[in-house]
């Protein structure tokens, strides 16, 4: 499972919180800035507060001189002097505050810290509509007052100057006292925009906070919660537990990786239960490809017994779903390093770019379309080294799939010893009891051997072509060369007088021969019951073997007279082999017939005794058949 970066939820976090900082950052910083540009607006409301103080002060200075100037006269011109330079003073900032104000740069020396350098302000539209009234008002006010201080004496152009500040005064007084009020409506308009940033900064923050919090509840703590249930239910033991995948971040990753995990767990357990309940290790092969394949890349298995000097694996079992250029019993040389490479750490070859030597395993898989193979030596007791085969179409086998395959090899290799010796003890069984059966007629010879061999070279030339080639496997094969043998182990029950007479039977004598495939079912349905007892069963083949050689395809055979499909299929193959090998074998009561003489007999009983396709088929693997005739035939 993988996370696109807009999926994380370190991202997702990570901007929301990013969009928590960038709200209290932009709130500060505009707060801030807002808090600088109203001591720029408190410069400018004080300066119009002078305006508003000049105005009102130079009207009662007027008022006073009027009233005071003859006074001040006679003692002296020392009033006219003080008054004509306040006047001077008065008029002079008032002017200088009104062009600042005006063209909106307050000019340094006007600042309390003039190494500042001018400050450039900002207005709304009414203060700066009434800014405009108050200039004209201010500069109407100054034309007239200079045009009074012109032209007359001291005195006079002082009591004229007087005169008029007292009568046109209080229009710039009230215009001084406007443009104050302007300003500050202005300032706290500025107010409450700065109010109403930061209550929208706290919303949105708050806003983004609970954003933030529903993310951590929704994405973390619910799947975290969900999570450790989840461990609770597995470690309790319900290992099929499945976690929901709420989301594709690192919680929904971590949700994936616990389901894979207990889907691997539940799979290890399974197939250990079912291996465990397995006869044979062909089964045991099928569930490991029927379990693994699901999550470890997997199209081709088999088991390999290695060689006692560690320079060849020699295929004891394989298992596939598609059809292999292989066969039990194949001998391969081991590539890069032999058994030893092997034994020291899990073997994983991706074979399309590794040097594979020619008529190795490697090149068989490779030529089958298969990439990839990891071999890993099975720690198995005693000296027969098993290696295992785990071969797919993927280029290479990534490292938590080695981990984990070799992870279960302990596993699997217990199960191995355990089919292997099972397997060992029935073929060892089924030889003792071929082996009694043979001691009662001595005189057939390899007649066993043989009959055994053309079975199952008929059985293998029957899966690969025809109506039994889905009923037909390699363990099916095994088995009817195993236990074709046993066909006549009834024989044991039938007396002596009759089984080794030299002449021809009487009814009697032949009906209680007939009897011998009864016989022999039962002696190997009690031997299979005492294994189904264990746990076990693999006897089938052979009582179907031992019960139905004799039938024959028209329904005309013994003992029970089965017809066509009715009678067992692995019957069906030992019948023909059975009797080809009678017919081209020495006997007390006869020759050996010639080849030509016994398919030309046989032929004439296909569809009647024999299953026409069974017999088809072992006149497609004759030349094989006479190979193990040349070699073994007794004459």
């Amino acid at each position: 499972m993988t996370t696109s970066w807009l999926q994380s939820l370190r991202v997702q976090i990570g901007f929301a919180l990013l969009a928590i900082f960038l709200v209290l950052a932009g709130t500060l910083t505009y707060t801030l800035f807002k808090l600088n540009l109203r001591q720029h607006d408190y410069l400018i409301l004080n300066l119009t507060g002078q305006m508003r103080v000049i105005s009102q002060t130079m009207v009662e200075q007027a008022r006073y001189y009027r009233v005071q100037a003859a006074e001040s006269y006679a003692s002296g011109n020392h009033g006219l002097e003080i008054y004509a330079q306040d006047l001077q003073k008065q008029t002079t900032l008032f002017n200088q505050i009104v062009i600042s104000l005006e063209d909106r740069q307050i000019a340094a020396d006007l600042t309390p810290d003039p190494e500042h350098g001018k400050i450039i302000c900002t207005w709304d539209d009414q203060s700066r509509l009434q800014m405009s009234k108050t200039a004209a008002d201010w500069k109407q006010f100054k034309t007239g007052l200079d045009s009074q201080l012109g032209g007359h004496s001291e005195q006079s152009r002082l009591i004229l100057a007087a005169k008029y500040i007292e009568e046109r005064g209080n229009v710039l007084v009230q215009s001084s006292e406007r443009l104050a009020q302007a300003f500050q409506y202005m300032m706290q308009a500025k107010l409450d925009e700065i109010r109403l940033f930061q209550w929208l900064a706290a919303g949105m923050g708050i806003i983004l906070l609970g954003v933030v919090v529903y993310m951590i509840q929704r994405l973390v703590i619910r799947p975290l919660n969900i999570t450790l249930e989840g461990f609770s239910q597995v470690a309790n033991g319900n290992f099929k537990h499945r976690l929901p995948v709420l989301a594709r971040n690192e919680i929904g990753q971590m949700t994936w990786a616990f389901n894979r995990l207990t889907e691997r767990l539940n799979s290890m357990f399974r197939l250990t239960d079912r291996i465990n309940q397995g006869k044979k290790l062909d089964e045991m092969l099928a569930f490991v490809y029927e379990e693994l394949h699901s999550f470890v890349p997997l199209d081709w298995v088999g088991v390999f017994y290695a060689s006692p000097d560690g320079s060849n694996l020699s295929l004891e079992r394989h298992f596939s779903q598609r059809s292999m250029g292989l066969k039990e019993g194949d001998c391969f040389d081991i590539h890069l390093g032999g058994l030893a490479a092997i034994s020291q750490t899990p073997l994983a070859l991706s074979l399309s770019t590794a040097d594979i030597a020619p008529n190795s395993l490697d090149e068989v898989l490779l030529n089958n379309g298969l990439n990839a193979a990891v071999y890993l030596l099975l720690p198995t007791q005693g000296s027969n080294r098993a290696v295992m085969v785990f071969a797919s179409e993927v280029q290479a086998y990534e490292r938590e799939h080695v981990e984990f395959l070799t992870n279960i090899a302990g596993t699997i290799s217990h199960v191995l010893e355990k089919t292997v010796v099972m397997e060992s003890l029935v073929a060892s069984a089924v030889q003792g009891l071929a082996k009694l059966a043979e001691s009662r007629d001595p005189e057939t010879g390899d007649h066993l051997t043989r009959m055994a061999l053309y079975s199952a070279l008929v059985a293998e030339e029957l899966a690969r072509a025809g109506s039994y080639v889905h009923c037909i496997t390699p363990a099916y094969v095994r088995d009817v060369y195993h236990f074709a043998p046993m066909h006549d182990i009834g024989k044991v029950g039938v007396p002596d007088g009759i089984l080794l007479k030299p002449g021809k039977l009487n009814n009697e004598e032949r009906k209680e021969m007939e009897r011998h495939p009864t016989i022999g079912a039962e002696v190997l349905r009690r031997c299979e019951a005492q294994l189904k007892a264990q746990g076990h069963s693999m006897f089938q083949i052979g009582i179907e073997i031992a019960e139905s050689h004799h039938e024959k395809f028209d329904g005309s055979g013994y003992p029970v007279g089965l017809k066509g499909q009715d009678i067992p299929l692995s019957a069906r193959i030992v019948a023909v082999a059975d009797v080809f090998d009678a017919l081209t074998s020495k006997r007390p009561y006869k020759e050996a017939w010639t080849i030509e003489k016994a398919i030309s007999v046989m032929q004439e009983n296909s569809g009647t005794h024999f299953d026409p396709e069974v017999f088809a088929a072992m006149l497609r693997t004759l030349p094989r058949m006479m190979t193990i005739y040349n070699r073994l035939k007794h004459i």
